[in-house]
């Protein structure tokens, strides 16, 4: 048992390491990004209406959410909910995040294939990370292959959500950057810092969705679906 631990930690290493890397670059990213102010004068939430209005998307509210980094687009509610430090904030870290999630409502309003993916894989992924783990946890030590075959295929919806996830949040960026740039709200000069903090949050999805394809495949590997069982004494 010791020794599969090792193994399992090491197999997943390169994932952790990613992700701290990925974690630390947006921290850095968006912190520069903060202390240079925009020049058009506009806050995040002035910035995504200005956005979506450029893409001549309208009805979609513009509301303060708590908590920091709890930016997002609500498909269901149409409404777009910026944090504090986004939603009043006139630095291009405010403004590349508000046009970032006005980007997933215009790809929401033009019916973006992978975002309509996406969405329908929210509520099923969503119950598996909650669940997943209760379920390979019992079958483990009930000694229930199926319980852990469950665990494993709810796991793996919630792999698919993440890798799906990915095309989303890149064209939401390259939407949203695009946008700024022709409704006149940023030059090219603001456009590379804009960039920097966008790929640095692009990069969190990667470092996520490495890290549970590489879980899976361990996974799949222990009960025997890919490559055969793997057995420490």
């Amino acid at each position: 048992m010791f020794l599969a631990t090792i193994d399992y930690f090491l197999y997943l290493l390169p994932a952790m390491l990613l992700t701290l890397w990925a974690q630390g670059r947006i921290m850095r990213a968006y912190a520069a990004g903060a202390r240079v102010p925009s020049a058009a004068g506009v806050t995040g939430a002035q910035a995504a209406v200005l956005v979506m209005r450029e893409a001549g998307l309208t009805g979609v509210a513009v509301e303060p959410a708590a908590g920091d980094l709890s930016d997002h687009y609500d498909p269901q509610g149409k409404v777009l909910r910026l944090s504090h430090a986004v939603y009043s904030g006139r630095s291009l870290s405010a403004l590349g995040v508000a046009a970032h999630e006005a980007g997933h409502a215009v790809q929401d309003a033009s019916g973006y294939p992978a975002l309509v993916v996406r969405n329908l894989i929210v509520p099923l992924a969503g119950l598996g990370s909650r669940v997943f783990w209760l379920l390979i946890t019992a079958g483990l030590l009930l000694g229930m292959a199926r319980l852990i075959l469950w665990g494993v295929i709810l796991f793996s919806v919630v792999v698919a959500f993440q890798l799906v996830n990915l095309p989303v949040e890149f064209d939401a960026s390259r939407r949203g950057r695009r946008l700024l740039e022709s409704a006149g709200l940023m030059g090219p000069e603001e456009d590379q810092v804009v960039a920097r903090v966008l790929d640095a949050a692009a990069w969190t999805y990667v470092a996520a969705a490495l890290t549970g394809v590489l879980t899976l495949i361990d996974d799949l590997v222990q009960l025997g679906v890919l490559g055969g069982r793997r057995d420490h004494e």
